[in-house]
């Protein structure tokens, strides 16, 4: 069948659901990605699948799509249907990830208008536990959402009114979401508390960006027999870890330039929604005093700043911020890395890096908030002169290649230091101008 003939069902799986299909319509996923056309049909015929994709690849519908694929014939098939007994357990690494997979699973869910049997449910810190219980007592919760050290926490747990080793009894799916992730935070023990757990008889998901030596060992530990799944790119792209529609650029500037530079490149890319990332929370908080007060009389320009230590606001943060779809203004998030994997963060146009990360898996993440889903996207790498072989040790370990942008004479364009300094100094100590303590920044100025 020609390509201008096909029709949605025959996209995705005809065999799927109407309702699922219904809303996937809706939301314009009019066709699966590669991760979504392998492991979807997998998971439907009972296999474990290990599945590694770079970012941004659908792999979130890769595994919603399927649970709610079997729930749908569960209702169906089994008058007996107990909204309390999990179905589905998906662990995420952070509060943020799983609070966003969590809405796209209820937003499927409360799609479906006649299906008053199953729920989602979320599961991570910043809550009592007597809260996630009575959330659970009031709502069940078919499919779960957790972060591990939280769903840990509540396993521990045993009364007369909740007991989760018991309603995991009947579960058939169990999801682990950015698994390399959940290793680098330090959660194996938490997983390994969960496995023992859980029923042997399930079906188990793993996903990916990266594989390492310690992920094999999860693997076995968690997965029977996995299909193992690496989705890459065809053609000259085939090797790059990053997404083909992404367009990598770096600049070289001296220290007491680079923040002029950066100032100058938001006001030639207007109006542009941008991700600034830095390498601790005191540089986050630090610059992002600094772009406010220098953007303060812009109307047009949002700054928003997320990093580890701002746990009460970083959900909402990310909301404004992913909601944020002006196409007159300017919208900024300033970050740590807290946000350089998982989460979807639409319509980003630049990702800038304005401190080199510390691992060049990470410089892949951080590049994949923007281009997701093949959408176009641009990242820029700032770094210093004696920084500059960074470039090619990129081509050459991750097979990304970044073309020079020219940076502006420091001559035409707005010296922002000068600013920055009689700031920093209106205190005699040099301290505590912008909330946090500004010596140890202020060595490039």
């Amino acid at each position: 069948m020609s390509k201008n003939n096909e029709t949605f069902t025959d996209r995705w799986l005809q065999t799927l659901n109407p309702k699922i299909l219904k809303f996937l319509k809706r939301k314009s996923f009019n066709k699966m990605t590669p991760v979504q056309a392998i492991t979807i049909p997998l998971f439907l015929k009972h296999k474990d699948v290990c599945v590694e994709a770079v970012t941004g690849s659908g792999k979130t519908l890769a595994f919603i799509v399927p649970i709610l694929e079997m729930l749908l014939k569960k209702y169906t098939n089994d008058n007996n249907f107990d909204k309390y007994h999990i179905h589905s357990l998906i662990i995420s690494p952070t509060r943020e990830l799983a609070q966003q997979t969590f809405e796209v699973t209820n937003e499927f869910i409360q799609s479906f208008n006649d299906q008053k049997h199953f729920s989602c449910i979320l599961f991570v810190g910043g809550t009592k536990h007597e809260y996630d219980i009575e959330q659970f007592q009031k709502n069940g919760g078919t499919i779960v959402i957790a972060t591990p050290g939280r769903f840990e926490e509540l396993l521990k747990i045993k009364n007369t009114s909740f007991n989760l080793i018991s309603n995991l009894k009947s579960l058939e799916m169990l999801i682990l979401d950015e698994a390399d992730r959940l290793l680098d935070l330090g959660f194996l023990t938490s997983l390994n508390a969960i496995f023992d757990a859980l029923p042997k008889q399930r079906r188990t998901g793993l996903f990916s960006a990266t594989q390492t030596d310690e992920l094999e060992k999860l693997i076995r530990a968690g997965l029977r027999n996995p299909v193992r799944i690496t989705v890459k790119q065809t053609g000259s792209a085939a090797d790059q870890r990053t997404p083909s529609s992404l367009k990598n650029v770096y600049m070289i500037c001296e220290p007491n330039e680079k923040l002029s530079q950066l100032i100058h490149f938001i006001n030639e890319h207007r109006p542009a929604k941008i991700m600034i990332f830095f390498s601790t929370c005191a540089c986050v908080q630090y610059f992002a005093s600094i772009l406010k007060y220098l953007f303060r009389s812009s109307t047009s320009t949002k700054i928003y700043s997320i990093h580890r230590k701002l746990r009460n606001k970083r959900s909402t943060v990310i909301e404004q911020f992913r909601t944020e779809t002006s196409t007159t203004t300017t919208t900024i998030l300033l970050c740590t890395d807290i946000v350089a994997r998982g989460i979807d963060l639409p319509d980003v146009d630049w990702v800038i890096q304005f401190d080199p990360p510390t691992t060049v898996v990470q410089f892949v993440h951080r590049c994949g908030r923007t281009a997701r889903l093949g959408r176009l996207g641009n990242a820029l790498l700032m770094l210093l002169p004696n920084e500059a072989a960074y470039v090619n040790f990129l081509l050459n370990s991750q097979k990304v290649p970044l073309s020079e942008m020219v940076t502006a004479d420091i001559k035409t364009i707005e010296n922002v230091v000068p600013i920055v300094r009689q700031l920093a100094t209106t205190d005699n100590k040099s301290t505590l101008v912008f909330g946090v303590p500004t010596t140890a920044f202020l060595w490039g100025f």
